[in-house]
């Protein structure tokens, strides 16, 4: 049976100090998943999103999905690939919107989107959620921030990503050779590496869902995370938070990244709670040191340093 290995540990302390220092200077990205926007959340409590098992049961249940298997009922990705099956995508892309557009008036941001907009300066933060929770945090800190969005599912701009300069109703659409690596990091920047919905329109509503859609995904690889990004990230940490490796599509980006970087990337961190034997030996092959904590935890500690600082 391998073991995980000592250089990378999963219990005890997370390195607060340095996660902070980094993140301040810009030295590391944060990296936010589905459980980043339950942080705070009770069992069943409505003034919160759906988690991705939520979502794929209430599909499951309008398509009268085929199967009685909690695992298949809970398999986001499974489901909403039938849901296209028997409608189609507009009806899919309408039950989404239903979830997530509406998000601002629903549901509030929790204490680690507005973390991360109080500390912002400058920095870059990928999520593949769909929801605005983390725009709202910004906005409500007076914090100006550009928006990057993957249009997932937009055949018309399949080769391109959307670009919303700060205040900007609609985005510009660039190809990835247009991108000026050089601009980055000299601006706030939230990228929906897996589509977002926009409250005002759906015209830019866009997701990475199904399981057709992740193999797209990594068919466009190229262009869904362009190269002046992924010689960007290649130089920095990552903080993982609200993820796991489970997902093969982060893991891809994650090989190319340090396919790029060589032995120049830095150490990241995870923060995962009750990771298994394969999370653990997933993330440590990768250069990732994975701490066991809920994420309101960690929040809640490197917050006191930031007012020792």
């Amino acid at each position: 049976m391998s073991t995980v290995p000592a250089s990378f540990p999963s219990s005890g302390s997370p390195r607060y100090n340095v996660i902070l220092k980094a993140l301040r200077s810009g030295s590391a990205i944060p990296f936010l998943g589905a459980g980043a926007s339950l942080v705070g959340r009770g069992n069943g409590d409505p003034a919160y999103l759906p988690s991705g098992s939520d979502l794929a049961r209430r599909l499951a249940k309008d398509i009268d999905f085929p199967s009685t298997n909690e695992a298949d009922l809970t398999d986001l990705l499974k489901v909403s690939s039938y849901y296209v099956d028997v409608s189609n995508r507009s009806l899919l892309r309408q039950e989404l919107r239903g979830v997530f557009a509406d998000a601002q008036k629903k549901y509030s941001c929790n204490k680690l989107h507005r973390f991360l907009a109080e500390i912002a300066e400058n920095m870059m933060i990928v999520t593949t959620n769909y929801d605005t929770l983390l725009e709202r945090a910004f906005l409500d800190a007076g914090k100006p921030y550009d928006l990057v969005v993957y249009p997932a599912d937009n055949d018309e701009y399949a080769n391109a990503i959307f670009w919303w300069p700060h205040g900007a109703d609609k985005p510009k659409t660039l190809k990835p050779q247009d991108i000026d690596g050089e601009s980055l990091g000299k601006t706030n920047i939230i990228f929906k590496m897996h589509g977002s919905v926009r409250e005002d329109v759906d015209k830019w509503d866009s997701f990475v869902i199904t399981e057709e859609d992740y193999i797209d995904f990594l068919g466009r690889m190229e262009t869904a995370v362009p190269s002046a990004f992924s010689e960007y990230f290649a130089d920095r940490s990552f903080l993982f938070l609200g993820y796991g490796l489970k997902d093969w599509n982060l893991r891809l980006l994650l090989r190319k990244i340090r396919k790029k970087a060589g032995d120049r990337q830095p150490t990241s961190w995870a923060i995962q709670l009750d990771p298994s034997t394969l999370d653990q030996e997933l993330w440590n092959k990768r250069g990732v040191e994975i701490y066991n904590l809920r994420l309101e935890d960690f929040v809640s500690e490197i917050q006191k340093r930031m007012g020792q600082s």
